[in-house]
C-alpha cells in the first residue's frame, strides 16, 4: 500500500514507488527506508564474487536483521537471488511460509522441545541437527506425522559441525555417529553438512584452521554414505575472503543488507523536526542536567528515542562524543540524553530551519552520511545490533 505523499507524515512525494506494509499512513514522522533496489544489488554482487557454482542462502534471521523478513525475502527470490532462506526459529521460517514464500528454509538455531521439531516438519522448513539425541528427536518425530502428512518424507535435515564456533554442533570426530545414525534409518535425509565460522572478518589463520576441520569432516561423512548434496560454511566475510569456503552454498547476512564494508547500505533511518526553540546561553538541556548550551543557538526536537532503538548512548557526554543527526545537509550534534521517544539536536548551523525539516540518522543528506557502521561505533556495539534493535513501532517504508 502507498506511503501518504504528505511531506509531515515522513514519505517522500508521491510516485517515487515507496509503500509501507505495516502502516496505511504515516502519522509520526518516524520511519525506515528499505532500498530494495540496493538489496538486490548487493546480493547480485555477492552471487559475482562467489561465483555460479555456489547459490545464495540469505539470512533473513531476526526480521530481516531489523529490515523486514518477508520483503526482503520477497525481493531476494523474486529477483532469483536467493536459492534458500535461513532463519534462527521455527517461528520465523512460518512467517515466510504464510507470507507464501516456498523456497527451502533452513533453521539455523538448535531444535528443542519436541514439539517445535513437529511444528518445523509440518512448515515445511528444513532443521539442524547439532547432536545425535537431535537427530533421534527428528526421526522420532518422523514417526508422530499423521497418514495424510507421510508425503512429507523422507525429512530432510543439515548436520550443524562445530569447528570452533562453540555454540552449537558436534565436534568431528564424535560427528561420526550421528552420520552412521542418520544413514540407519527411515525417513529422514541427510541433505545438508555445514559448520560456522568465528572470525572470518579479522583472523584468516584461524578461519582457515576451521575450514580445514570441516573438509576433514564432510570427507570423513562421506565416506560413510556417498556425496552430500549440500556442504556450506562461508557467513559473509567467508564468502568475500576465503575461496575454499564457498561449497555449494553460501550464507550472506551482513553483505546483503549493504552492513559489510564496500556494499551498498540498505536501511535508512528517518524522522522530522517536530519542535523549534531559540534557547539562550547556559540553558540545560534534557534528563539529568548533562547538558548545557555553551552559547545561543536553536534546538529542534525529534520525535525519535530509545523506545524506537535509537542508542541511548548517543546521549551528549556519552564515551564517545560527537554524535549527531543529518539535517539539510548538515550535521547537527545530539543534545543531551537521547529519551525514550524524542531526541534533541542543535541546528544553529542549519540556515532557516523548520518544523518538518528531514533529519537522518542513518543514511545520505546532501553530501554526507551517517552509516550504521558509525552510529554502532560511537555506541559501542556492531551494526547487526543497530539494524536489528530497530522496534516495531517504526514503520519500514520499501523502495522498489
Amino acid at each position: 500500500m502507498t506511503a501518504a505523499p504528505h511531506r509531515f507524515h515522513g514519505a517522500p512525494a508521491a510516485g517515487s514507488g515507496v509503500y509501507s506494509i505495516r502502516f496505511p499512513k504515516l502519522y509520526r514522522p518516524t520511519w525506515a527506508e528499505i532500498d530494495l533496489r540496493a538489496l538486490r544489488a548487493n546480493l547480485e554482487r555477492i552471487q559475482d564474487r562467489v561465483g555460479r557454482d555456489a547459490r545464495i542462502l540469505f539470512v533473513v534471521k531476526a526480521d530481516g536483521y531489523g529490515h523486514g523478513a518477508v520483503e526482503v525475502a520477497r525481493a531476494a527470490v523474486a529477483a532469483k537471488h536467493a536459492a534458500w532462506l535461513g532463519v534462527s526459529s521455527v517461528e520465523e521460517g512460518a512467517v515466510l511460509r504464510e507470507a507464501g514464500l516456498r523456497v527451502p528454509i533452513l533453521i539455523l538455531g538448535s531444535l528443542y522441545p519436541f514439539e517445535s521439531t513437529l511444528a518445523a516438519i509440518r512448515y515445511g522448513l528444513t532443521p539442524t541437527v547439532a547432536s545425535l539425541d537431535g537427530a533421534k528427536r527428528l526421526v522420532r518425530a518422523a514417526g508422530h506425522l499423521a497418514p495424510r502428512e507421510r508425503r512429507r518424507l523422507p525429512l530432510c535435515c543439515h548436520l550443524k559441525i562445530d569447528t570452533g564456533m562453540g555454540r552449537i554442533g558436534v565436534r568431528w570426530p564424535a560427528g561420526r555417529e550421528v552420520v552412521e545414525y542418520l544413514l540407519g534409518v527411515r525417513g529422514v535425509r541427510l541433505q545438508g553438512i555445514y559448520t560456522h565460522l568465528a572470525r572470518a572478518d579479522e583472523d584468516a589463520l584461524f578461519t582457515r584452521r576451521q575450514l580445514a576441520a570441516f573438509a576433514e569432516a564432510v570427507a570423513g561423512a562421506e565416506r560413510l554414505g556417498g556425496r552430500i548434496p549440500i556442504r556450506h560454511a562461508a557467513n559473509s566475510a567467508g564468502a568475500l575472503r576465503f575461496p575454499e569456503s564457498r561449497w555449494d552454498l553460501v550464507r550472506p547476512g551482513l553483505a546483503a543488507y549493504g552492513l559489510f564494508e564496500d556494499f551498498t547500505p540498505v536501511l535508512s533511518l528517518k524522522t522530522r523536526v517536530v519542535f523549534l526553540k531559540q534557547v539562550r546561553a547556559g540553558t540545560w538541556i534534557g534528563y539529568g542536567r548533562h547538558h548545557r548550551m555553551a552559547r545561543a543557538g536553536r534546538v529542534a526536537t525529534l520525535p525519535i528515542g530509545y523506545g524506537d532503538g535509537l542508542p541511548r548512548q548517543l546521549s551528549a557526554g556519552s564515551p564517545v562524543p560527537g554524535a549527531s543527526v543529518l539535517i539539510r545537509g548538515r550535521r547537527c550534534p545530539i543534545l543531551g540524553a537521547v529519551t525514550m521517544d524524542m531526541t534533541m539536536v542543535d541546528v544553529s548551523g542549519v540556515p532557516r530551519p523548520e518544523v518538518g525539516d528531514e533529519a537522518v540518522l542513518i543514511g545520505r543528506s546532501g553530501k554526507l552520511e551517517i552509516t550504521a557502521g558509525e552510529v554502532a561505533r560511537r555506541s559501542g556495539t556492531i551494526p547487526y545490533q543497530i539494524a536489528t534493535g530497530l522496534s516495531a513501532r517504526v514503520p519500514r517504508v520499501y523502495l522498489r
